[in-house]
């Protein structure tokens, strides 16, 4: 079915501007889903790009560390230097925008190892990011982390474990807390897993913050 001239002539100038503002949602999108991958800095001890994922007030809440991004940099250079090494899958992120902000939740395994103690585990989680557009840049504003399910990795055989202090922790992640316990790491407090309260309160305070 063809349009009336008037029509056509109508759709012709209004193409620009909408491939415009497609091209700048697949750039901002771009640019999130590379904040999000940008976590293998971590992974690299690459420190000073590591901080450049986050605006300079940027926070981050997860299993053994709550406080200033920067912080958390520094206290990952003091953890790469112990005996406890870890890495991070990441998936691709779910975002929603409003303007010049964005929440995003992204798929996360964090495989860690304690070399001294033949111990590790594996941790299913993901991370629940509040971003933000600051002179044209988007960087993570608050990093929060919700734990799905984790278990224990034995690299050299089976090692004693001490049930005790695993049920210490919500099972959602208590071999990651167990881990970083006996590394010097421990985790502080409950922190959200899969379904929880904590998860629903957190992901409310999340709209609301992208709402306003």
């Amino acid at each position: 079915m063809s349009h009336p001239p008037s029509t056509r002539s109508r759709i012709a100038a209004e193409a620009p501007a909408q491939d415009s503002r497609c091209l700048a949602y697949l750039e901002d999108r771009q640019s999130i889903a590379d904040l999000m991958t940008g976590w293998i800095h971590r992974d690299l001890a690459e420190w000073d790009q590591l901080r450049e994922l986050f605006h300079p007030d940027g926070t981050i809440e997860i299993s053994w560390f709550e406080g200033l991004a920067s912080d958390f940099v520094d206290g990952s250079m003091r953890m790469g230097e112990s005996d406890l090494r870890t890495k991070h899958f990441i998936g691709a992120p779910v975002v929603a925008f409003n303007g010049h902000k964005a929440t995003v939740e992204t798929n996360a395994v964090v495989v860690g190892e304690n070399v001294r103690l033949n111990l590790g585990c594996s941790t299913h989680a993901r991370f629940y990011d509040q971003v933000e557009k600051r002179n044209g840049v988007w960087k993570i504003l608050k990093r929060q982390g919700v734990y799905d399910f984790s278990y224990f990795n034995f690299p050299q055989g089976v090692v004693e474990i001490d049930r005790e202090v695993v049920k210490r922790y919500p099972r959602e992640y208590a071999s990651l807390g167990y881990l970083l316990e006996k590394s010097g790491f421990p985790v502080k407090r409950v922190f959200a897993t899969k379904g929880s309260d904590l998860e629903k309160t957190m992901k409310a305070k999340g709209h609301a913050w992208l709402a306003a």
